[in-house]
């Protein structure tokens, strides 16, 4: 039978209506169909890394733009190469680009403050990662226990040394909380046992190489000592450079953090003494987590707080583990940090 024009055009109204009454047809998953009508456009997330140039900090870069993908945020990557004054350009550029949350590794702890507090006072969210930002009051502080890692990185070295051995200790910048933080741990072990420390250095913007020109200042000052505490595996890379040409490789004690692909080899090797692991995906994971409740609620709720040098932020603080030869295998190899014949690599075959 031949249906006329007025049926046909009623039934259209009546499936414009029924799509209506269900809330539209063809609803999107992804939830760009706002309350208001207006599309809802997806979480912006910028992060700024002081620098990828260490392996750690390219293993934070992939697991936070993963997961912060997997919960539908967008994510924007910017470098600064160890330079101030690019960093307060990027977080500048971060607020015009209309980030909804700005997530900061920074060269300087102290000299990014100004620009954080301007992007805070436009509303935009801030995650202070890895190392605490001052004077800023930033939404939040995610990082390691970083005066465990100290006491850790001690604890290690007074087990490795001679009763009353004497140290050197070449510590990250003075410019970064964080190695302030691991000094103050380191500090607080060795004043108890009363080794010395002979030798102290700060390794301006992370520089490996001051690691190498300390071993061999510490030695000319000192004539030798027994152990050296390093702010990271590259400055700890570095010092074992100079043992080796001094023939003391092996036979002076070396701490380090990370747990650096090269550190786990030396530790086989037996030319670094421990590497205190932080699980860095798993801090990663977290903080992108943290990003997009922020960038959807405006509040979390941390832990813990620290003073940032004028008030109380909110502090997620993940738990560290010290690497030696003893668990090695457990935590690194079977922990699935790195492959086992990556770390023993540079071993005899059968050890």
């Amino acid at each position: 039978m031949k249906r006329s024009r007025g049926n046909t055009v009623g039934i259209l109204i009546c499936i414009l209506i029924l799509c209506t009454t269900l809330g539209g047809c063809g609803p999107s998953e992804t939830g760009r169909q706002a309350s208001g009508g207006e599309a809802e456009r997806k979480i912006r997330i910028g992060m700024s890394f002081d620098s990828l140039v260490i392996e750690r900090w390219q293993k934070d870069r992939d697991a936070f733009v993963a997961t912060a993908e997997e919960l539908g945020a967008d994510v924007e990557i910017a470098i600064a190469n160890g330079s101030v004054e690019k960093q307060n350009a990027q977080i500048a550029d971060f607020v015009k680009d209309k980030m909804d949350v700005i997530v900061i590794v920074p060269t300087d702890c102290e000299k990014i403050s100004e620009a954080v507090r301007k992007a805070k006072d436009k509303g935009v969210k801030i995650i202070s990662y890895d190392r605490l930002i001052r004077d800023a009051g930033v939404d939040l502080y995610i990082s390691f226990d970083n005066e465990e890692i100290g006491r850790m990185m001690a604890g290690a070295l007074i087990e490795s040394v001679p009763e009353n051995g004497s140290i050197a200790a070449v510590f990250g910048p003075d410019t970064d909380g964080n190695a302030a933080m691991v000094e103050k741990g380191f500090n607080e072990v060795i004043a108890e046992i009363g080794l010395k420390v002979i030798y102290k250095t700060y390794a301006e913007k992370w520089l490996a190489e001051k690691a190498f020109d300390a071993v061999v200042e510490a030695l000319d000052t000192a004539g030798s000592f027994d152990g050296i505490v390093c702010g990271n595996d590259n400055l700890a890379g570095y010092a074992v450079k100079a043992l080796s040409e001094h023939r003391l490789a092996g036979k002076v004690s070396v701490a380090g953090q990370d747990g650096d692909l090269d550190a786990c080899q030396r530790i086989v090797e037996g030319t670094q003494t421990v590497t205190v692991y932080k699980p860095v995906e798993e801090l990663a994971e977290k903080a992108a987590r943290y990003a997009v409740m922020l960038a959807a609620d405006g509040t979390i709720e941390a832990d813990e707080t620290i003073f940032d040098g004028k008030q109380a932020v909110p502090y997620e603080k993940l738990a560290p583990i010290a690497v030696t030869k003893e668990n090695i295998e457990e935590v690194i190899i079977d922990g699935g940090v790195h492959l086992r014949e990556d770390v023993y690599l540079n071993m005899p075959k059968g050890q």
